[in-house]
C-alpha cells in the first residue's frame, strides 16, 4: 500500500490486510455547528458490502451527530494509523438498531479484536457507506 485513493469497488490486498488487524481507529463526526467531533472506536470493514461498522451505545455523542444528519445520513471518517501506515475510509453513516444488525456488528468486531463486546441493551451500530478511501503503507 502507498499512499493513494484506493478504488472502493477493488481496494488491493495490503490495504485489506491492514483493516483486518487489530487497531484503533477513530471517528469523525460533525457537530451542528460543524465542528469536528473525533473519539477513539473499534471500526470492521466489510469490502462486499462496502460497508465499515462501528458499534455504539444509543445515547453517545456520536450517534447523536449522525442522527442529527437525517435521512441523508452523516458525512463521516474512519481512519486508523500504525506507525507510518495508515488508511482512512469516508462515506455516510446511518445509525441502526435492529437486533440483527447490531448482532453482525458485533461478531464483527469480536472477530477483529478478539474479544466479544460487553452486554450493552442501548447498542446501536453506525454503519457507513464507504465511498471514498485513502491511504499508506
Amino acid at each position: 500500500m502507498t499512499t493513494h485513493s484506493v478504488d472502493p469497488t477493488a481496494p488491493d490486498e495490503p490495504y485489506l490486510a491492514f483493516w483486518r488487524e487489530r487497531h484503533l481507529c477513530t471517528l469523525t463526526t460533525l457537530r451542528r455547528d460543524g465542528s469536528p467531533h473525533v473519539v477513539p472506536v473499534g471500526v470492521t470493514y466489510d469490502p462486499d458490502a462496502g460497508l465499515a461498522r462501528v458499534i455504539a451505545n444509543g445515547s453517545s455523542a456520536k450517534v447523536a451527530h449522525v442522527l442529527a444528519a437525517g435521512t441523508e445520513g452523516a458525512r463521516v471518517a474512519v481512519c486508523q494509523v500504525d506507525g507510518r501506515r495508515w488508511a482512512t475510509l469516508e462515506g455516510r453513516a446511518h445509525v441502526h438498531t435492529a437486533r440483527e444488525r447490531v448482532a453482525e456488528a458485533e461478531r464483527r468486531y469480536a472477530e477483529r479484536y478478539e474479544r466479544v463486546p460487553s452486554p450493552n441493551p442501548a447498542r446501536v451500530v453506525i454503519e457507513i457507506a464507504v465511498r471514498r478511501m485513502l491511504g499508506h503503507g
